[in-house]
């Protein structure tokens, strides 16, 4: 980790947006705004001179906007990237999950200067989480043209794992979330024969296009769920925001606004509890990338029930937080690369 403070490049065409942004880091001492660019095409022209940390960029701007500028950061000058952008709008639905699909980190809503308590808590998310992806390594990314490319084939290999016939499989994410996902679940076919559960970290205004965006790129079906949905194969279904997605007792999907755990509603532990207890040994849980240690309990409980336990490994992983803390519970029973965790799910359920 470079010594010094962070060094921060800010990329809005919005007045208003770029003052709410400096006043927050204004206060922050181990932050320090070295630029601000009004587009795509400023930013890059500052970023040999300014040589930032991470960038945080406004997705709708002139000239060049937030997605095309990630496109050419990752392929000229890689460095960690913050989408701060307004909720999804219709129109939008693609463009702001493609720019993680692109090379960005995380997206991160618009602070407001609304009600004091809501500026405070924004500033306080956005701070902790500029801090944790400015030490994020990254890599160079190819330009590359739209459109899915789905692996179904399955491996040749096989694990030898004491595991029931898996009935579901449940997944939980947080930062670095939605590549994770598009990862995993484009390789899957459209025949997968189990549902899926997913919880994704992701705040308030974006699931929406998450779903849309998955959908748009994988053979598999993702949807949001609603309460007393039956699971079917083939299906991936999201709780709705600020909604727990639970299994109840006959074995449908149960939704409920209940209290945050591990600091998440919807929560990953409270997902796999759920999950392990309904389903025991034929489920299976993985838990990828994201900050904090929600899940960690979960996958323990799935483990302790009989069930399969995956946890995306260090290397893979954009932040190494909740699978950190899973493993060192002894919950994982599997620590996998990311590009591996598809495959073996293919082998479970097609065995």
């Amino acid at each position: 980790m470079p010594s010094g403070p962070i060094r921060l490049l800010l990329v809005d065409d919005s007045p208003i947006a770029l003052a709410i942004l400096q006043r927050i880091f204004k206060t922050t001492p181990d932050i320090e705004v070295v630029g601000v660019a009004r587009n795509g095409q400023e930013a890059l022209a500052m970023i040999p001179v300014v040589r930032p940390s991470i960038i945080c960029t406004d997705l709708h701007m002139p000239k060049m906007n937030g997605l095309e500028l990630t496109e050419e950061v990752m392929a000229r000058f890689p460095c960690p990237i913050l989408v701060i952008s307004a909720s999804v709008q219709e129109d939008d639905t693609q463009n702001v999950f493609r720019i993680l699909e692109a090379g960005a980190l995380d997206i991160f809503p618009k602070p407001r200067a609304g009600l004091a308590s809501e500026y405070e808590k924004a500033k306080i998310e956005l701070i902790t989480k500029l801090r944790v992806l400015s030490g994020v390594s990254v890599f160079t990314h190819q330009r590359r043209s739209a459109g899915p490319v789905v692996a179904v084939a399955l491996p040749k290999a096989a694990v030898s794992i004491d595991l029931h016939a898996p009935r579901l499989l449940a997944i939980g994410a947080s930062t670095g979330g939605p590549q994770a996902l598009l990862t995993i679940l484009q390789q899957l076919p459209k025949t997968f024969p189990v549902p899926i559960l997913c919880v994704q970290h992701i705040s308030d205004g974006f699931l929406q296009g998450l779903v849309e965006w998955l959908n748009s790129s994988c053979a598999i079906q993702v949807a949001i769920a609603s309460p007393g949905d039956m699971p079917c194969p083939g299906v991936v279904y999201f709780p709705p925001e600020r909604h727990h997605i639970e299994i109840n007792a006959r074995g449908q999907i149960a939704l409920t606004q209940g209290d945050p755990v591990a600091g998440h509603c919807p929560s990953v532990t409270v997902m796999f509890k759920s999950v392990a207890a309904y389903y025991r040994r034929s489920a299976v849980g993985v838990l990828l990338t994201g900050m904090g240690r929600d899940g960690a309990d979960g996958l323990q409980a799935l483990a302790q029930a009989g069930s399969l336990t995956i946890a995306q490994d260090e290397a893979s992983c954009i932040v190494f937080g909740m699978p950190k803390e899973a493993i060192a519970l002894g919950a994982a029973q599997q620590v996998l690369p990311l590009s591996d965790i598809a495959p073996v799910l293919l082998r479970q359920v097609f065995n």
